[in-house]
């Protein structure tokens, strides 16, 4: 499913409105997750703070009653990015370091960590320790060539 130019503005302005309820400022939010529930049926794109406080609420037309079984992995990629494009507003959210986009379905379990902001770094999307088990075995493998 690509995105539609309208889906666009929809996910960039749900954006905007998220960083706007967390100005920056020096009362910073103590929230570790944002959570992002997207549904199939209803097309609604939600925004909630670690106490299930609901923090936006949008309609994302091209998703509603979407019934392909890709759906979350479609989004999943839509989401990070539009979260990668508006990286400098998320950057100055009044929110302390580290926090995380998280992508979550209807039943609020987690699909995927879109956006991890901590200081200097951000990690968008994939698995933080992907390839470690190679790089691992490459870095021993090293060592026990040289002796």
């Amino acid at each position: 499913m690509k995105p539609t130019e309208l889906t666009i503005q929809q996910i960039e302005r749900a954006i905007r409105k998220i960083a706007a309820k967390f100005p920056d400022n020096e009362d910073s939010a103590v929230i570790t997750d944002i959570h992002l529930r997207a549904s199939q049926d209803s097309g609604e794109l939600l925004a909630f703070d670690d106490d299930e406080q609901e923090i936006n609420r949008c309609v994302v037309d091209q998703w509603i009653e979407n019934k392909e079984e890709e759906f979350y992995g479609h989004i999943t990629q839509t989401l990070r990015n539009e979260l990668k494009k508006n990286s400098a507003l998320i950057d100055t959210m009044g929110i302390l370091k580290p926090f995380s986009f998280v992508l979550e379905d209807d039943e609020k379990e987690p699909i995927a960590e879109l956006y991890l902001a901590d200081d200097d770094t951000v990690i968008i999307g994939g698995d933080i320790m992907e390839g470690l088990d190679n790089d691992l075995d490459n870095f021993l493998e090293e060592l026990l060539e040289k002796e």
